[in-house]
């Protein structure tokens, strides 16, 4: 077991990406470094990084930021809840630890938002404690090494990675055997058209010697995916529209967008007419005109988007968390990716 961290760990001082997060022991940054990067790419991510340090020196700092600035900073990232529980676990090492980012295990893994890939990649990256990261990247390289057949998303699979991962860990060298092994399924063993003429494992890799690097990792449940069709009212009085924030239980909790009816399927302008008028205190309105459908795909859904420009008397509309801003400042708040490029496209 220790000659396999060995050859991963040769392989990653040889071929390691030079990343900012990598050049420090300093957890909070380390922790940044890992929430936004998870389910975003690298290259995707560096810029947010980079901003949030720039803006938030320190785990203090984002404690005391407000949460619509956070957000309106994470906004194109996706996944807002990972922005939210951010914060929420700045808060808490500052109420629950002093403003110190703990330095254990079962204390970081206390934190909100941080589970067991999480917890084990700030242990040892920043206090070198052993404890195995598995992310998609290890999933994707142990399951093709060892050929492993468990489907990844059942909870013996889980056990089984995370035995293995933590049997293969040199305890002596703990932060750089996670980062080797995320790096090479991350550069190396990709999910599609891996180079393992480059990988230092080819000739004893079960997945290569079958010719079966397609066939892993194995899941056994297929996603379902959700169509939902939403009608967005850019209501429009002068130069002023009505913005409203959405609630919990939902998509992009917290962010700001404009009125919205969510309907089972695209609908037309007398649909949409009626529905204004009984859900909207306007004594009178004007659909102006309806630009075209945008669809915008998340992991687990797939959403169809309609904008329709309403002229009507904002002071009319009494709807609650909402609010009348200018047109001209519609950039200030944190909104969905999907109504940002909507907003693009107007310029």
């Amino acid at each position: 077991m220790l000659q396999f961290s060995k050859i991963l760990r040769v392989w990653y001082a040889n071929n390691a990406r030079l990343l900012p997060w990598r050049q420090t022991n300093d957890p909070y940054k380390i922790w940044l470094s890992e929430i936004i990067l998870q389910q975003t790419r690298v290259e995707q991510g560096m810029p947010y990084y980079i901003r949030f340090i720039e803006n938030y020196k320190t785990v203090a700092d984002l404690a005391s930021a407000p949460l619509d600035e956070v957000l309106l900073l994470w906004q194109g990232l996706g996944y807002y809840s990972r922005a939210r529980n951010l914060h929420k676990a700045a808060n808490q090492v500052v109420e629950v630890f002093d403003g110190k980012f703990p330095d254990s295990h079962e204390k970081i893994k206390s934190l909100v938002g941080i589970g067991d890939y999480t917890a084990a990649a700030i242990s040892s990256f920043a206090y070198n404690l052993p404890f195995a990261v598995v992310d998609g990247n290890v999933y994707r390289f142990l399951s093709r090494y060892f050929g492993i057949t468990t489907p990844i998303d059942s909870s013996a699979g889980k056990k089984e990675f995370a035995e293995l991962a933590q049997k293969l860990i040199d305890p002596k060298h703990p932060a750089m055997h996670n980062q080797a092994i995320m790096e090479i399924g991350s550069m190396v063993c990709k999910p599609s058209n891996p180079n393992c003429i480059e990988c230092p494992f080819q000739a004893t890799c079960f997945a290569f010697n079958n010719s079966a690097t397609n066939d892993f990792p194995i899941k056994s449940k297929k996603t379902k995916v959700r169509t939902r069709y939403f009608n967005y009212l850019l209501f429009k009085e002068n130069e002023l529209t009505l913005l409203t924030q959405r609630g919990e239980k939902d998509i992009w909790q917290g962010l700001f967008e404009f009125p919205l009816i969510e309907s089972e399927s695209e609908i037309d302008p007398e649909v949409i007419t009626q529905e204004i008028q009984n859900r909207f205190p306007l004594s009178k309105f004007e659909i102006i005109r309806t630009e075209k459908i945008f669809k915008h795909l998340l992991s687990h859904q797939t959403i169809f988007a309609k904008f329709w420009i309403v002229k009507a008397d904002l002071k009319q509309l009494k709807i609650k968390d909402s609010k009348i801003v200018s047109l001209d400042n519609l950039k200030l708040f944190a909104m969905p990716q999907l109504i940002v490029k909507y907003l693009k496209n107007q310029q």
